[in-house]
């Protein structure tokens, strides 16, 4: 088989796999739309739970401010934790096996389901640390699972900086840690800001890690960090499971992935502005 005929059938084979794979993204959000769009309107945005069972009437306000709190405080946790393992891994070890460790520590992290994660959650923050079922806990349990995909993109981001420009700057006699947050840090910031924003809407879309950490049926809109939440995912995970409605489940899943579209979309402008001024 000649190459040109190679070069064909391997382009023929990636077109073909992008359209099924954008069909069935399409199908995906054209089903939930056409079966939740009709639940949407302001009582059911702007409203509380109400009816028997609980969630039958009413709105998701209380959920949708709760998964907001949760992603802020898990993009937060993770971030500070990823971006310095990543700086660490990438400016200062200096053995390989060390960092190999920490590799292999990060990989085995990814792996861990994230029902074992909330049942972590559920031991050490809320059992032994006595933080209770709150948004604490489960944002810094939505925190530890989203970390190894930040540090994993953080670290590849910081390898991917030129290396010419870092000697330039040591060459000059510019210390390491006024490189990193002065020069560095900066010129990678739209791609840490995209990878956190993709980090914050998986943790936004998570139940498992919440279910024993945070959420809870009904909650009014958390005051403090200690206050248990409602949360989008938890709240469809109880329609559809206890059977309670079926429609609202829809309206639930809308406006949790149009809440997820703005939040890349915000973030992808951002990151577009800063290419601009830089």
């Amino acid at each position: 088989m000649s190459e040109k005929i190679k070069d064909s059938i391997f382009k023929i084979w990636l077109t073909m796999s992008t359209l099924v794979l954008f069909i069935i993204v399409v199908y995906i959000f054209g089903y939930i739309f056409k079966n939740g769009f009709d639940s949407i309107n302001l009582e059911f945005i702007f409203g509380n739970p109400k009816g028997m069972p609980l969630g039958s009437e009413g709105g998701v306000f209380p959920a949708i401010i709760g998964s907001l709190l949760l992603m802020v405080i898990a993009c937060i946790f993770a971030s500070i934790l990823a971006i310095s393992t990543a700086i660490y891994t990438v400016f200062y070890c200096n053995v390989k096996k060390i960092e190999n460790i920490v590799h292999l520590i990060i990989q085995c992290m990814a792996g861990v389901p994230s029902i074992v994660l909330g049942l972590f959650g559920y031991t050490l923050l809320v059992m032994y640390l006595k933080l209770g079922r709150s948004l604490l806990s489960g944002g810094i349990t939505l925190g530890i699972m989203i970390f190894p995909y930040i540090q994993v993109r953080v670290e590849k981001i910081l390898r991917e900086v030129d290396k010419s420009i870092i000697e330039s700057s040591y060459a000059l006699g510019v210390s390491k840690v006024y490189t990193i947050f002065k020069l560095i840090l900066p010129l990678c910031k739209s791609d840490i800001i995209s990878t956190i924003t993709l980090a914050g809407g998986f943790a936004m879309g998570a139940a498992a890690p919440i279910v024993l950490t945070a959420a809870v049926i009904f909650a009014p809109v958390p005051r403090s960090l200690s206050s248990p939440v409602m949360a989008l995912p938890f709240h469809l995970y109880i329609l559809t499971g206890e059977g309670i409605s079926l429609e609202k489940s829809y309206g639930t899943a809308l406006i949790l992935i149009v809440i997820l579209l703005i939040i890349n979309f915000i973030s992808m402008l951002l990151g577009m502005k800063r290419k601009e001024h830089n």
